[in-house]
């Protein structure tokens, strides 16, 4: 019995010391578990509880593309060109000549059927056609046109009234905003693209000093696109389709249009004065980078350099000076000529911008009238200015406009000759010049083969002609 007894006690504490080690060495501590229950809710964002994700939803161009096809037209231009000499031709003596048929795109502005589209569109056209979104077909004339901008208007006489499309302002379009591209690509008749605005004031000619400043989008556009629409999600217009950047002729994925801000200016223009009417700011000078702020031993790499102050001008009446840098005008940032010269492009003589610049790294803001332009490039001279009395008096000339910059290329062959920069050209081909003006006006009506004479002042006074061939 005591034996009995004995192995009870033995296996019992045998089995307090099993349970012992299992419990301090094996089974998981539930406190902790309990603990971080407890804790977990606070390390949760409430909003993921109630987050519902959706997928990713594409824009909406029904609306856009509705308000806009009808507003579109196809516009047809035929041209006369010489055809290949015959014997024929030779011995009749007479010219061949073939009729030759260029297409493009149009926006109509008016309800009453005045149509924006690119001037080389209907450049050299004999005749010019105009044909709706609903397959009528109307004559059309050219209002005016402005090369520089490559932005021409169109005026068609139609029995009803016309779907328009409005203008938006394309300084507010943004870099990736969707846009579309309307137009008749390869006589495919309203046509509708779309892609995002991949840059603005982009400047294609490599001049850095060109006028041009595009919108540059990767909506497909091509040849027939010329002259199209490119409007936002609204429908809104916000560039002219013009031109395509391409080693074959057809899309490779970058398009430009002319801001619809600089074409509403010119079209504008040629609806009140019959041409366009540039505001000058008065300033020249170069776009600043590393290399330039390099070479102008500077260290600011932003901006556009101030090289040159034109007298006369708004900059010279507001106190801009050589050396000062531009920093933004009417906030919209400089960084490049093109940003400078598209902003300018929407605004006329008169019109007041505030231009922020720094000088010895102080930032002023100054309000600057722009004033017309009244300087022209005469071939083969250089640039000349319309001449203040005192001018004149120097010369003792009664007309006439000033040199005001020679011709790199001829200045020396000029001095030699005693003209010099500040001499008076009193005549241009045979007719008395009073402006700039008068002198662009006969370079207009010049024709191609007939020679250029000039008639001016040199610096001791002697009236001299000169014939270039």
């Amino acid at each position: 019995m005591k034996k009995i007894l004995t192995l009870v006690l033995v296996s019992a504490l045998g089995g307090i010391l099993t349970l012992g080690a299992y419990k301090l060495f094996i089974q998981e501590d539930k406190t902790l578990v309990v603990d971080t229950v407890k804790e977990q809710p606070a390390l949760i964002p409430t909003v993921a509880s109630n987050t519902v994700y959706k997928p990713y939803e594409t824009p909406d161009f029904t609306k856009a593309a509705e308000n806009t096809v009808n507003a579109v037209v196809h516009v047809k231009n035929v041209t006369i060109s010489r055809g290949q000499m015959t014997f024929e031709d030779l011995f009749l003596g007479r010219s061949p000549q073939r009729a030759q048929l260029g297409t493009g795109s149009g926006v109509i502005i008016t309800p009453d059927g005045y149509i924006i589209t690119n001037n080389h569109v209907v450049d050299k056209s004999q005749e010019l056609s105009v044909t709706l979104n609903n397959n009528k077909t109307y004559k059309a004339e050219i209002v005016g046109t402005d090369p520089k901008t490559d932005i021409a208007l169109l005026k068609i006489e139609a029995d009803e009234e016309l779907p328009v499309v409005t203008f938006g302002d394309s300084d507010s379009a943004k870099i990736g905003e969707w846009v579309l591209a309307v137009g008749n690509p390869f006589n495919l008749t309203s046509t509708v693209t779309a892609g995002i605005i991949s840059a603005k004031a982009r400047d294609l000619s490599g001049n850095p000093n060109a006028i041009q400043s595009f919108i540059q989008t990767d909506a497909a556009v091509n040849p027939g696109n010329s002259g199209g629409a490119l409007v936002n999600t609204n429908g809104e217009l916000i560039g002219i389709n013009t031109a395509i950047s391409s080693q074959t002729g057809s899309y490779v994925g970058y398009s430009f249009a002319v801001p619809s801000n600089i074409a509403r200016k010119v079209v504008n223009d040629i609806m009140e004065y019959g041409n366009v009417q540039n505001g000058i700011l008065g300033v020249s000078g170069v776009a600043l980078n590393s290399r330039a702020a390099e070479e102008i031993e500077i260290d600011d790499t932003q901006g556009f350099y101030v090289g040159g102050v034109e007298e006369d001008s708004g900059a010279a009446e507001a106190g801009i000076k050589e050396g000062d840098i531009i920093k933004e005008i009417d906030n919209v940032q400089i960084l490049k000529f093109a940003d400078l010269k598209g902003h300018l492009n929407t605004k006329g003589p008169g019109d007041i911008v505030n231009v922020k610049f720094s000088r010895d790294g102080n930032i002023k803001t100054v309000p600057v009238r722009l004033v017309k332009n009244m300087t022209a490039n005469l071939p083969l001279v250089g640039q000349i200015k319309n001449a203040k009395p005192d001018d004149l008096k120097k010369y003792k000339a009664k007309n006439g406009v000033k040199i005001v910059r020679l011709n790199d290329y001829y200045k020396e062959y000029w001095n030699k000759n005693g003209i010099k920069e500040g001499s008076i050209i009193t005549a241009v081909n045979d007719i008395e010049v009073n402006n700039v003006d008068d002198v662009q006006n006969i370079l207009k009506n010049k024709s191609t083969n007939e020679p250029l004479r000039i008639e001016l002042i040199n610096e001791n006074g002697e009236k001299e002609r000169y014939n270039f061939r």
